[in-house]
């Protein structure tokens, strides 16, 4: 899998206000969120987009991101969350796409990011074709290079036992 360079890189929101929309306008902006380097300077952007309006009450028409975001509530059509570029940037630092927090997060529910981040880096494996791909190679050290060839592991068998003690989503492989 190829690292992304930022997973702000296809974020942005269509910025428009409650106030425009009861009024029939849809007047707003896409803004990048690539283009800001934090929260506050994002949040200065659609008060300047807006203001005409005293106290704006924003509304997030459209928006396009990594569906983790979406699933983490840090963004909807009437919020985007002030942790959104921390989020962001720790997924950047980190050696996992958001693919791969987004697939741990399928399994396990819902929890908070911090703690989604600390269970991928304690127990996530990698990406694997099927299980018996991941069984082998949990255990390809451990057999011998001297076995001899009449003895036949059977993979399958120990793929679905094994398996109790882990989880797939979309190919991601994590301990329980």
């Amino acid at each position: 899998m190829t690292k992304l360079k930022n997973s702000l890189d296809t974020a942005s929101i269509y910025v428009g206000t409650y106030a425009k929309y009861n009024n029939a306008s849809l007047h707003g902006k896409w803004l990048n969120l690539l283009d800001y380097s934090n929260y506050d300077e994002l949040l200065t952007a659609m008060y300047e987009l807006h203001s005409d309006e005293s106290g704006p009450e924003f509304m997030l028409q459209d928006y396009e991101c990594c569906s983790l975001f979406e699933k983490l509530g840090l963004i909807s059509e009437c919020h985007i969350s002030k942790d959104i570029y921390d989020i962001a940037y720790q997924i950047d630092g980190s050696d996992y796409e958001a693919e791969v927090y987004e697939a741990c997060l399928d399994n396990l529910g819902k929890m908070d990011f911090q703690s989604l981040y600390d269970y991928v880096n304690n127990f996530y494996y990698g990406e694997f074709a099927d299980d018996i791909e991941f069984v082998e190679y949990l255990y390809e050290d451990d057999i011998p290079f001297n076995l001899p060839s009449y003895v036949c592991i059977d993979w399958e068998s120990t793929a679905r036992n094994i398996m109790y003690d882990y989880f797939e989503s979309n190919g991601h492989y994590f301990r329980n």
